[in-house]
């Protein structure tokens, strides 16, 4: 039987067991509020102001096509999921939600945040929106992550794009700063899902996905996240030499790259064997994502009273 009869026979005879909680879950509520973070770090950064209200209901649909990113995820991934221990108790592989019901949730949710942020905020917000969706659902989860060890490097530009969503919904347009933003996710994404990928090899093997370091090994997987790191920490500090950060953002940055790639380091040298530098460099990979898109937060606000102050 093939998967697709397999989902379709459980949408059929199973009913639900699904409750408010479940539909949570499905929406990746972790990934989801990195992606509303950065959205509104973006919206915030950027220079036009905006009603406070469609601000709201900005950041409030792009929360929710997040969501339904996720959701769809979800729904398409039930069977390999199913094969991993850090994915097996999600709501679809477990049994709690249905396979319809999961890509019904998502289908909804994604017309839903796409039509609001068009309607009540602006069409480019809402094509950039409906552009992740779509990229990350079809482009990344169903083509690239089963069929390439650059699934993660390709499929990364989804999750890069909610700063970008949230600049355009303030400014109307996209600008350089938005694409410096969309750079540092970028950047950020395959050396953070790699330091995973290692001491997670044993999930991803089974579960068929061509993982990096199931692929060319953990030696070559840790050459390239050095790589990206060195990427990584000059992008950082764009911000600052662009103009749109102070000088505080930039030592900041600068500091917290430089963490960035000796942690790196100290993964690509320590014994193949050795576990605890990737769990560490995942760790500070997340770390370092959120205060550097805090740092820009506090910056701008810091930067503004000081202006509107007379300072």
């Amino acid at each position: 039987m093939s998967t697709g009869e397999s989902r379709l026979d459980d949408t059929v005879i199973r009913p639900s067991e699904a409750t408010a909680g479940d539909f949570f879950a499905l929406m990746k509520p972790r990934v989801m509020a990195l992606a509303v973070f950065t959205a509104f770090v973006g919206l915030m950064v950027a220079p036009s102001g905006m009603n406070p209200a469609i601000a709201v209901i900005a950041i409030g649909a792009i929360a929710i096509g997040a969501g339904a990113a996720g959701a769809l995820n979800m729904w398409y991934d039930a069977d390999i999921d199913a094969l991993m221990s850090r994915t097996s108790r999600r709501p679809v592989p477990s049994g709690r939600v249905t396979p319809g019901e999961a890509l019904g949730f998502g289908l909804v949710l994604s017309g839903l945040s796409v039509m609001t942020l068009g309607v009540l905020v602006g069409w480019l917000a809402a094509s950039l929106l409906a552009f992740t969706i779509f990229f990350y659902v079809v482009i990344y989860t169903m083509w690239l992550k089963r069929s390439t060890p650059q699934n993660i490097v390709i499929g990364g530009a989804a999750g890069a794009l909610p700063p970008m969503i949230g600049w355009a919904a303030a400014t109307g347009a996209i600008g350089i700063e938005s694409l410096i933003l969309f750079l540092i996710i970028f950047l950020w994404t395959p050396p953070h899902f790699w330091a995973l990928a290692l001491f997670k090899v044993g999930d991803y093997a089974a579960a068929g996905i061509p993982m990096m370091p199931n692929v060319a090994g953990p030696a070559s997987t840790r050459r390239q996240i050095l790589a990206y790191a060195l990427l990584l920490a000059p992008v950082g500090v764009l911000p600052w030499l662009f103009g749109f950060a102070s000088g505080y953002y930039g030592i900041a940055s600068a500091a917290l790259g430089a963490a960035f790639i000796w942690h790196a380091w100290k993964l690509l040298a320590a014994p193949e064997e050795e576990l605890k530098p990737a769990k560490t460099l995942f760790a500070y990979s997340i770390f370092y994502l959120f205060v550097i898109f805090a740092a820009l937060l506090a910056d701008t606000i810091v930067t503004r009273t000081l202006i509107s102050a007379g300072v």
